[in-house]
């Protein structure tokens, strides 16, 4: 079976590694706003102490990023490498055609590459947002509450949409399939149908997300626009520069991977239909062998 579960479980000691690092990695990113903040307040009072904790952080994480980068490029090419090769000769033990083949040599592609390429972004975006909520929550708890409604909105919009974004895929992943038994028929309104077919559903699903991506940025417009009137007004004496500059700072780096969060949503639907399509042959293949 392949599956983002079983490659993870599969390959659960080298992905779990690399996972550590991201979530340290995710850790220290979090930190900058707040070091950012204290380095002002400690330049304002003539003191360095908090530049140089900006600057140790600055190092750490670099250290971090660029030892995880080095490890991924390497695990990952050799896991696809692994596997590659068993889904090739599944699929012929199934019967399946040159075609359906090497439509799911790309698909296999897209599962291996999530873990290198979009896992990292997932816990940015995730370790970033309960991160910068309890942060926030201990700066301002209007704030917070507003920056939970946000949260809330998007969650709200893509369990509305996630069946009919589902149901996209599998059209589209459908009609990719047959790629090339299509384009080796001399048949040219067959090719051009499949085409128009094929980019039928890829509208269809950029729609949707367009959709969603514009409910979502109401919700950041309004969030940039209360969070600080509600710092200011709701504190009991004016704030330090440093610290309102950390809010400023965690209010739109918080917007930006709430925005992020819906691509990996709609990837993670992408990929279980994919992972489902995949299992599914899988299955046929075992009873076909017995």
């Amino acid at each position: 079976m392949y599956s983002l579960k079983e490659i993870a479980k599969r390959f659960y000691g080298r992905i779990s590694f690399t996972f550590i690092l991201v979530m340290i990695e995710s850790g220290l990113d979090v930190l900058f706003p707040l070091f950012i903040g204290w380095a002002v307040n400690d330049l304002i009072s003539g003191e360095f102490t908090g530049l140089i904790m900006l600057g140790v952080l600055g190092v750490c994480a670099l250290l971090i990023g660029a030892a995880r980068r080095f490890y991924d490029t390497r695990i990952y090419s050799g896991i696809y490498q692994t596997i590659s090769p068993e889904m090739v000769e599944e699929g012929k033990s199934a019967n399946l055609s040159v075609s359906k083949i090497s439509a799911r040599c790309g698909l296999l592609t897209e599962l291996v590459e999530f873990f290198e390429q979009s896992m990292p972004g997932i816990v940015f975006a995730i370790i970033g947002v309960v991160g910068i909520l309890i942060v926030i929550g201990s700066l301002n708890i209007y704030v917070f509450f507003t920056c939970l409604a946000l949260l809330g909105l998007m969650i709200i919009t893509y369990w509305l949409t996630g069946s009919a974004q589902y149901k996209y895929h599998g059209h589209y992943n459908h009609i990719l399939e047959q790629r090339v038994d299509v384009l080796n028929l001399s048949d040219k309104k067959a090719v051009s149908q499949h085409f128009r077919d094929l980019m039928r559903w890829n509208i269809k699903l950029s729609d949707m997300e367009t959709m969603n991506f514009s409910i979502i940025w109401l919700g950041v417009i309004a969030l940039f626009v209360s969070p600080p009137l509600l710092a200011i007004q709701t504190s009991e004496s004016a704030p330090e520069v440093g610290t309102l500059l950390s809010l400023l700072i965690y209010i739109f780096d918080y917007s930006e991977k709430v925005v992020l969060l819906p691509f990996y949503i709609q990837q993670l639907i992408r990929l279980q239909e994919i992972s489902n399509r995949m299992s599914m042959d899988t299955a046929m293949s075992a009873k076909t062998t017995n």
